[in-house]
């Protein structure tokens, strides 16, 4: 094709390169832009008309063949070409040929700079809002999976070694206290991003009487970017959400990693249901957790995405460079990544059985309220720090005779200091030790059920 042929082609006398052609064309992964490039189309279009920039007649017409474009790309029955460079080329050129020269006049006042950067924000919005909404969906899973557990016991570890005794329910919160920073920094950052560059053109602004805060009105941006080298060049709302995704993947693959550990069994906490796990071709009697060993192996792939937009973005001057049509197929792969995982887990969770007596057995090993018996010493006037060396002794002869500290006899106990009196008892099981941590946001049966009636309530006040 030669160069005059291009819609920019005027300046130019040979042809593009075929490999460069096909090098350079991002229509492989930008046309998923179609739907938002239409849309500011169509805005930027009879805002020209509303400032007397172009007839009404000609906004009619352009407007009326920007919706048969959008009819034929929604029915895939636009065919996308290499030589077409990108989605904007391929609307406009579209547009071309269904309604003439009158199609040229929608470029009136605007750069393909301000366009992408347009188009990727009213995207990257609507998946802003699909995450945010899917983490209220697992938040509420993971509640519905808490409230019906409130009572069972389970180990409390800390490195993956038995600590103290917790409610199943306390465990489940912390989950449900992530997805909510998870929930607030989508949240957060969707203000930053929803600001329209649309009428800055290729760096400098147009001399065009544009609206700029009309077009931001009607689509629905909550203001502009100020400045206009800033508005086509800045990429940090896309840095941003892969850096949101980066965490929510992190916390997924928490969790990922603990249903694999507690389904297995050596564990044997839970069982997860069968449509999330596969067998083995050579072991009849497998269940694969596959799918949780999928999400934490995908939350390498949504970091490489974080990465790969700051190592882009990082040396580039002002303003736009055409390095920056590398920042899609990233922040796609991450969103798409994060939306999948998402919907994984939020179909998984309310099939997962939960093995109480498994659960409650395993909190009573691994001396698991030991604290709470030097915390008795302690209310008898010892120091922590000595009534700690007190407990070591003591788990020490528990663990040479074999038996838990409840097992241990009143008298072997007063062996070992005589301040220990027969209450002692009331101290020593898994229940007890779990009753007795009532401060704020400790896991006693009453303030777990205070705390799930606030994640509850912060649920249903949470932007959709």
């Amino acid at each position: 094709m030669a160069g005059g042929q291009k819609l920019w082609g005027g300046r130019f006398s040979q042809p593009t390169d075929a490999f460069v052609e096909a090098f350079s064309a991002s229509i492989a992964y930008d046309s998923r832009l179609w739907s938002q490039d239409i849309r500011g189309s169509q805005v930027h279009c009879r805002m020209l008309a509303r400032q007397g920039i172009i007839a009404p007649e000609e906004a009619e017409a352009i407007v009326a063949g920007l919706e048969q474009v959008a009819g034929e790309l929604s029915r895939g029955a636009l065919p996308f070409r290499d030589d077409l460079e990108d989605i904007h080329m391929h609307v406009e050129s579209r547009l071309r040929e269904l309604i003439g020269p009158v199609a040229g006049k929608l470029h009136t006042a605007r750069s393909r700079n301000d366009q992408v950067a347009t188009d990727l924000r009213l995207y990257l919005r609507e998946e802003t809002d699909h995450i945010r909404a899917a983490l209220n969906r697992l938040r509420g899973a993971l509640l519905d999976l808490a409230e019906a557990h409130q009572t069972v016991v389970m180990p409390g570890f800390t490195h993956l070694q038995i600590g103290q005794p917790v409610t199943f329910a306390h465990h489940l919160l912390a989950y449900v206290a992530m997805l909510e920073r998870d929930h607030g920094r989508c949240t957060d950052l969707r203000s930053r991003l929803n600001r329209l560059p649309l009428g800055s053109a290729a760096l400098a602004g147009t001399p065009f009487p544009v609206d700029r805060r009309w077009v931001a009105e009607q689509l629905g941006f909550e203001g502009l970017c100020e400045n206009s080298m800033d508005a086509v060049s800045d990429r940090d709302f896309a840095v941003e959400l892969a850096a949101a995704a980066a965490l929510i993947m992190m916390h997924l693959s928490r969790f990922a990693e603990e249903l694999i550990l507690w389904s297995s069994p050596v564990f044997a906490f839970v069982e997860l249901p069968d449509a999330f796990c596969t067998g083995s071709s050579i072991m009849p009697q497998k269940k694969n957790p596959d799918v949780p060993e999928l999400v934490r192996g995908k939350s390498g792939r949504v970091y490489g995405a974080l990465f790969s937009l700051l190592t882009l973005m990082k040396g580039l001057p002002l303003a736009y460079n055409r390095d920056m049509q590398e920042d899609k197929e990233p922040i796609f792969d991450a969103v798409d990544t994060v939306r999948a995982c998402l919907r994984a887990f939020i179909d998984l969770v309310p099939g997962i059985r939960v093995r109480r007596e498994r659960l409650a057995a395993t909190a009573r090993q691994g001396y698991s309220t030991a604290t709470d018996l030097a915390d008795y010493l302690v209310g008898r006037g010892v120091p922590f720090r000595e009534a700690h060396g007190i407990v070591g002794r003591i788990v020490a002869l528990a663990v040479a005779e074999g038996v838990t500290l409840e097992e241990l006899s009143l008298e072997r106990l007063r062996e070992v200091d005589g301040r220990i009196a027969a209450d002692v008892a009331a101290v020593l099981t898994v229940e007890a030790s779990v009753a007795a941590r009532r401060a704020e946001g400790g896991t006693a049966f009453d303030t777990v059920a205070k705390a799930l009636q606030a994640a509850r309530q912060r649920l249903a006040e949470a932007p959709a």
